[in-house]
This record gives C-alpha cells, structure tokens and sequence, in this order.
C-alpha cells in the first residue's frame, strides 16, 4: 500500500458492498430481481473502486455478511486481504449469530486488523436485542471495534422486521462501552420511530445515511441530523444498491453547514478508525 494515500482526502462512504469475483454477478443478480432496484456496480471490488472514483469519494468501508455460521471464517480472509491491497478501502468483518465459536471469531477479526462487526437481522434471522449478543458486543468494545446493523425494512425481509430502532435503543446503554452504527438513519421507512427512540438519545450510537435518499423527506433527515448531532452522523451510500451521488446531492442540500457536512462526510469517519487504531 501506498504510504501517502489519504482514504479521508474527499468524502469516505462508510456504507459499500462488494463481492468475490466469482460470486459478484450471481449475488447482484439476485438481490437486483428482489429489489428490483438497478445496481450501481457489477458487485466486484474493482466495480466498487470505479464507482467511487468516479463520485470523488476517496475510500469507503467494506461492509460483509455471513448468511451461514460457515462463511465467516472464509468471508473474513476476503475482508482483511481486500483492506490489504486496497488503499481505498477498510473493511469490517462478520460473525454469525449461530455459530458456535462466535467469540473466537470476533478476537481472529480484530487480530486481522478489520475494523468491526457488521450484522443484518433479516439475513442472520436474529434480533439485535437477543440477550445472547451481548456478550459478542461488549467484547467488540473491548477489542476497539464497532459494531454496524442493518436498520429496519428490507427487501428480503419475511413478515415483522427484525432490526428495529427501538432493538437499538435497548442495546446501547446494555453495552455503553461499544460503538454502535444503526445504517439508514437508524430504521429504513422506520423514520419516525428512528427520530423519536434514537436520535440524539445515545452518545455510542452513529447513524448512517445509506440508500436513504429515496425514502426520507429533505426536512426530516435534516431534523434528525440537528437532534442526532453532525458529529454522530456517518455518509454511506449502500453502494451497489443506490449510486452514491445520491446521497452525496442529499447532503449537500438539505440546508447543513460547511462545518456539519465535512464530518459527516469524511470527519467522523476518521475519528472512528483513528480512535480504534485501524487507521491506515
């Protein structure tokens, strides 16, 4: 890696997905016909650095998730060997709710230097509130990682949806010792509830901005960047599923200051990885 590159220079999305290559088109494919949105990237790292570049966002964070108690080992390789050789990009790692050697895996996360935990209830099938996590949480506190949660609804979601904000607002104070990141403003088409039970209640609790241009009104968003606080708001994109020039336009319009776009565009983003010494 080169020792000079900034990752911090422009704006860092600190929502991104990508794939191995030998899986990319099949798993876009299928979450495309599901959501019936037009993928942003063809799902590759190399599509997600294209696409970056291409917005002038500088870096971004790698955001994966084991769908099987078997995947994470192998999943967790891909992340750190991507953060690796890739001065953009950082990466989170992911543990299953059911494996059996769940604590073991988030100590082998943070010896390969990646950054968090990443979860997704209505893949992993958990609520994030269940007492069994919070052993898993607390350790990934004491380890300097952060732990990030998919918010409310989902395309693949079946019947009641699992990763609420109140299950967040719950959490937080269980486990005041980790950093906390609900994406999507706390609860995609949750909004209201998100405002009310999250925003500005918790100071281990991060927002995320991902995908969420296409259902939060300008003067909502906007209210509840003021209640949460600039400095607890992270930009993401949610890339391949939004193209991020989305989010970017959104945040440059709603009415911030200079001042409250800079950290939410790239400042909080540093601050979270240099205080947990994962900066490159």
């Amino acid at each position: 890696m080169g020792s000079s590159y900034n990752a911090f220079e422009t704006i860092f999305d600190f929502h991104t997905h990508a794939f191995v290559d030998s899986l990319a088109e099949r798993a876009v494919s299928a979450l495309a016909e599901t959501s019936s949105r037009q993928p942003a990237t063809d799902g590759t790292v190399s599509g997600l650095l294209r696409t970056l570049r291409s917005n002038n966002i500088s870096g971004g964070m790698l955001l994966p998730i084991a769908t099987k108690p078997s995947q994470q080992h192998t999943i967790n390789n891909w992340a750190a060997q991507v953060m690796q050789e890739n001065d953009m990009l950082y990466s989170c790692g992911t543990v299953h709710p059911d494996a059996e050697d769940i604590l073991d895996e988030v100590r082998r996360i943070s010896s390969l230097g990646l950054c968090g935990l990443k979860f997704h209830s209505e893949y992993q099938h958990f609520r994030p509130d269940e007492e069994r996590m919070l052993p898993v949480y607390r350790l990934a506190g004491e380890l300097g990682l952060f732990v990030v949660f998919h918010g409310g609804w989902d395309p693949f979601g079946t019947g009641d949806v699992l990763a609420k904000p109140c299950t967040f607002a719950h959490i937080a104070p269980l486990c005041p010792e980790t950093t906390f990141i609900a994406a999507h403003m706390g609860g995609l088409q949750m909004f209201d509830e998100a405002e009310e039970q999250l925003a500005g209640r918790y100071g281990n609790v991060y927002l995320d901005t991902g995908v969420v241009s296409g259902y939060i009104s300008d003067g909502q968003l906007l209210r509840m960047i003021r209640k949460q606080g600039a400095e607890r708001i992270l930009f993401g994109s949610d890339v391949p599923w939004d193209p991020p020039e989305n989010e970017i336009a959104m945040i440059k319009r709603i009415g911030l200051t200079a001042e409250e776009r800079e950290l939410i565009f790239r400042g909080n983003a540093a601050r979270l990885l240099r205080a947990s010494g994962r900066i490159k």
